[in-house]
């Protein structure tokens, strides 16, 4: 488990991911003004904070991928997520780092 404020280890994209994708896809494709042909996370990383933030390599077509970081709440305040940063233009490659 990470320590409060840091980033974990990366994590292959599970059940849990790919449902907070799907909840955020119309988001980021209206923020963004694309619309994209997948929208396929590949992997992530958490931080602990009050919630937890999610750093998410998501496949969007091609060569093309978007780093999203959604904030979650604990679940004592609703455990509601957010889309609070989209990272444009980045590749398989591009590892995830903290924005």
């Amino acid at each position: 488990m990470p320590l409060c404020g840091g980033l974990s280890e990366v994590i292959e994209a599970d059940g849990k991911v790919e449902l907070i994708c799907d909840m955020m896809s119309r988001e980021v494709e209206a923020r963004t003004g694309k619309n994209y042909d997948m929208f396929k996370p590949e992997m992530y990383k958490t931080q602990l904070v009050s919630g937890i933030n999610y750093f998410i390599k998501v496949h969007v077509g091609g060569d093309d991928h978007v780093h999203l970081r959604v904030y979650q709440k604990l679940s004592c305040n609703g455990g509601t997520l957010e889309l609070t940063e989209i990272q444009q233009g980045k590749s398989h490659h591009d590892p995830i780092e903290y924005f």
